[in-house]
């Protein structure tokens, strides 16, 4: 376990708007500090290295990110703190992210309604790939649970203020297990797979943003195990691109109601929907999940056919 008494602060004026609160709540889940109101806490391997940070991040009343960062060496620092605003889409501008709403009312209606939010991502590219395999075929529940144990048993804990913060195994931790606990024996080697491309360099956010898209993705896919799907997942929430875009089921249902479409988009009609969306094409793409998954239900086999789907900006039901 690892306490640091004097930890390395940090600060980020956001460019546009941002709410750490709301993004909290339509995403992280973040543990909180005890007596620290508004503050969360990110533990994670610092990319580049093989040393664990936790991040303590806070938002005043003007607006401004603090940050304290907790559990690593000097060095690493800077890093960790940059590498904790990116899992929250802060090291992006986003100044430009209303006037794609002015552009497009729909979306313009969804951004008032869920206050500007933008993707809150992985903590890196290694723990996106990581959390998919351990994810294949199991519950979301149970994903996170085996999660929360490899930290805890094979990872690095930082105390802050007493309180313990278990990271996810760094890639040495995942190759030097002789078994990783609850996970089964397929897994494990696309884990450890994982673990020495991050060690390579290439399973990094820096390098995966700097590629094109469809070389990116081509990439992901040579680990074993990983699919066109999980290859996305990677990229999207794992590297934080901000202007790719994918028409994937939950994309296209929410854009065939959000739109009153007759019939689901086409690849053509969802490029041309989404011109109005640039650059922040990925960031409108995951807006529209969270209003499908939050107002519409899924998935849409499920949802009642007689019905009237909420629109964006209408009013919730009376409870």
């Amino acid at each position: 376990m690892f306490s640091q008494d004097t930890p390395r602060r940090f600060s980020c004026q956001p460019s546009g708007p941002f709410d750490l609160a709301n993004q909290n709540r339509h995403f992280g889940g973040w543990p909180t500090l005890p007596g620290k109101a508004g503050a969360i806490v990110m533990a994670f391997p610092v990319e580049g290295s093989e040393h664990a940070a936790a991040a303590v991040i806070r938002q005043g009343a003007d607006r401004a990110i603090t940050g304290e960062v907790h559990g690593c060496p000097d060095e690493l620092a800077d890093a960790a703190g940059r590498q904790s605003l990116a899992a929250i889409s802060l090291d992006v501008d986003g100044s430009g992210w209303p006037e794609v709403g002015s552009r497009d009312p729909v979306i313009g209606r969804l951004q008032a309604s869920y206050g500007y939010l933008r993707p809150t991502l992985f903590h890196s590219p290694y723990e996106a790939a990581c959390a998919f395999v351990i994810g294949h075929r199991i519950s979301i529940r149970q994903t996170r649970a085996l999660r929360a144990r490899l930290a805890a048993e094979l990872g690095t804990a930082v105390t802050i203020a007493g309180e313990r913060f278990d990271a996810f195994p760094a890639p040495d931790q995942l190759l030097a297990a002789d078994a990783l606990p609850g996970i089964n024996p397929t897994k494990t080697e696309r884990l450890r797979a994982i673990a020495r491309a991050t060690q390579e360099g290439w399973l990094s956010r820096e390098p995966l943003r700097e590629m094109q898209p469809e070389a990116a993705l081509a990439k992901i896919q040579t680990l074993p195990g990983i699919g066109p799907f999980f290859a996305q997942g990677i990229l999207y929430r794992g590297a934080g691109t901000v202007d790719t875009l994918t028409c994937d089921p939950i994309t296209s249902h929410a854009i065939t109601h959000a739109y009153e479409l007759k019939t689901a988009p086409d690849q053509q009609m969802l490029e041309h929907i989404a011109q109005a969306w640039r650059p922040y094409r990925m960031w409108t793409v995951v807006l529209l999940h969270v209003w499908a998954r939050t107002e519409l239900g899924l998935p849409p086999r499920r949802a009642a056919r007689n019905t009237r789907v909420r629109q964006p900006g209408d009013r919730p039901p009376a409870r």
